[in-house]
């Protein structure tokens, strides 16, 4: 005996199994990954196209400043990844006028600057730090930095990377910190030098800076927490 044809689903049917439909693609681990990638680059975009370089983080007076012992130590593999303080060397490299290596007696003679920002961690805390420094865009026009190009790549003594769009490099904010608090920078807080960023989270703010890379193109070691799926922007 033949076996009848299964009915056809109508249309309310087919309507009532979206959702379900939706479900599974959103739950299949490529999907998902796919999914979260896309979101991701689109809304580092955003964020880039919509920062105002001319517009400043909030300042705070001195006695908005978090006291020093209550700033939270983060590291990534150690808090003292032990540079030879005396040897130190900024290697400089990509599209600059002026590629090589950079003492601190050379970053010495740009204008000093001393700033109370906000420092935000993706864990959920925030602390009001003071800092002193020089200007990141100082230091970019010292070595003669490509004003068309698009990221500098920075790099660690503790093998920590990160990368940043040069609209934020060069804000007036953005900071090459070497003291905290008005005392040098100690080896656990980064020594001789870490990243202060008004504009974006702590943890696209390294720390033992050794080198920057000047360039056009966003390599494939974005940041260290980017590739490990965090935003790339990393804005406030």
């Amino acid at each position: 005996m033949p076996v009848p044809p299964s009915p056809r689903p109508t249309r309310r049917e087919l309507l009532k199994m979206l959702p379900v439909a939706g479900a599974a693609v959103l739950l299949h681990p490529d999907w998902r990954s796919h999914l979260v990638a896309h979101g991701l680059a689109l809304s580092d975009a955003i964020s880039e196209l919509t920062f105002n370089p001319r517009v400043s983080a909030p300042a705070y007076a001195d006695h908005e400043v978090t006291p020093f012992d209550r700033f939270p130590l983060n590291s990534y593999l150690v808090h003292d990844p032990e540079i030879d303080l005396d040897e130190w060397r900024l290697e400089v490299s990509g599209r600059v006028a002026r590629p090589g290596e950079y003492s601190l007696r050379d970053l010495s003679q740009l204008p000093r600057v001393r700033q109370n920002t906000r420092h935000i961690c993706i864990e959920g805390w925030d602390v009001v730090g003071s800092f002193g420094g020089v200007r990141l865009a100082d230091v970019l026009r010292l070595v003669g930095a490509d004003p068309y190009a698009r990221v500098l790549e920075i790099s660690c003594a503790d093998d920590y990377y990160d990368s940043l769009d040069m609209a934020t490099a060069w804000h007036w904010q953005s900071l090459l910190c070497d003291e905290m608090y008005g005392r040098p920078l100690t080896r656990e807080h980064g020594a001789p030098l870490r990243l202060v960023l008004p504009t974006k989270l702590g943890y696209k703010q390294p720390k033992s800076i050794v080198g920057f890379r000047v360039s056009d193109v966003l390599g494939p070691k974005r940041g260290y927490w980017v590739d490990q799926g965090y935003s790339w922007y990393g804005g406030l």
